[in-house]
């Protein structure tokens, strides 16, 4: 059995793929690595809410797993669309990363909270919307590419900080630069964040499918996803918009924050629910309904309408 694992090329996406295929070959399962280049690579002079909410880092990815070109694509989990649609389906999360948001500089004595007219990069419409809401001292500016060129334009004066995932700074080895760590219960991350998904065609042979999963997932991070992906779902959005919802597990019950904020940071609806007698998907669909029957739902419109 030989496993072709698809992956965009970026050092992130590698250290990914490099992961997955060190656990496969733990099971004593070869693989190759096929890199891929998507339309959110090619495109960088764009905010992603002017390229497309949906498939901007997988759509190639899925084309290929479609013809058979390759078995599974491996995805930062925050990257993938809600709706995979009726052929694709993921089978395995890897075990999660630390989940925050954290701020990366040069300067080590920067401070988000007091400086004043700091300039913070971000292509997120969430962190845009969460840093008008509690920080609205900074000024942010459209930062797209990978890691190592946002740093380099950063370097290069384009803005004193970034704002990004802590789960990639830290396997990109900048955790030196980190100078702030955002609290989870403020600043909720979105869903998925700090795990890897993989994603495969149904018509993969099923043995090579039960391999993979048993070699790769974690079945503690897959309830909280199976929660966080039903919430997104059924929301109904795209990368564009600023919803946020993260699970965690507390004596074997998943607690899901989630909800959904205005571009301009103004507006908010928070949902906090622990589960009872539901399914992981039963709960992140209640936390939904919830959301959009509390003024989500006219948030979610304007939102639409402004993008």
């Amino acid at each position: 059995m030989k496993i072709k694992i698809g992956t965009r090329g970026s050092k992130l996406a590698l250290w990914q793929a490099d992961y997955i295929q060190s656990r496969l070959k733990a099971a004593e399962i070869s693989s190759e690595i096929i890199v891929i280049e998507t339309k959110g690579d090619k495109i960088l002079d764009r905010a992603l809410s002017k390229i497309g909410s949906k498939g901007v880092f997988t759509e190639e990815l899925e084309d290929q797993l479609h013809s058979g070109d390759i078995d599974i694509a491996v995805h930062s989990a925050k990257d993938l669309q809600s709706d995979l649609g009726n052929d694709l389906e993921i089978i395995a999360f890897t075990e999660r990363e630390k989940t925050c948001d954290v701020l990366i500089s040069l300067n080590q004595s920067l401070k988000v909270a007091t400086d004043k007219s700091i300039t913070i990069g971000t292509s997120s419409t969430r962190r845009v919307a969460m840093l008008k809401a509690y920080f609205p001292n900074v000024n942010i500016v459209d930062m797209r590419g990978n890691l190592q060129t946002r740093i380099k334009k950063m370097e290069s004066g384009v803005c004193d900080a970034l704002m990004l995932a802590y789960a990639g700074v830290h396997r990109m080895k900048y955790n030196e630069m980190i100078v702030h760590e955002f609290d989870e219960n403020e600043m909720v991350p979105p869903v998925g964040q700090g795990t890897v998904a993989i994603e495969i065609s149904k018509n993969l042979d099923p043995s090579k499918a039960e391999a993979i999963r048993s070699a790769c997932n974690d079945p503690e991070t897959e309830k909280c996803l199976l929660t966080e992906r039903s919430f997104l779902k059924e929301i109904n959005g795209g990368c564009s918009i600023p919803v946020f919802g993260n699970a965690v597990l507390e004596k074997d019950k998943i607690v899901f924050k989630a909800g959904i904020i205005s571009l301009n940071g103004q507006e908010k609806v928070f949902v906090e629910k622990t589960q009872t007698n539901e399914t992981p998907e039963e709960l992140g669909k209640l936390v939904a309904v919830e959301i959009l029957a509390n003024g989500g739902k006219e948030i979610l419109e304007t939102i639409k309408s402004q993008l």
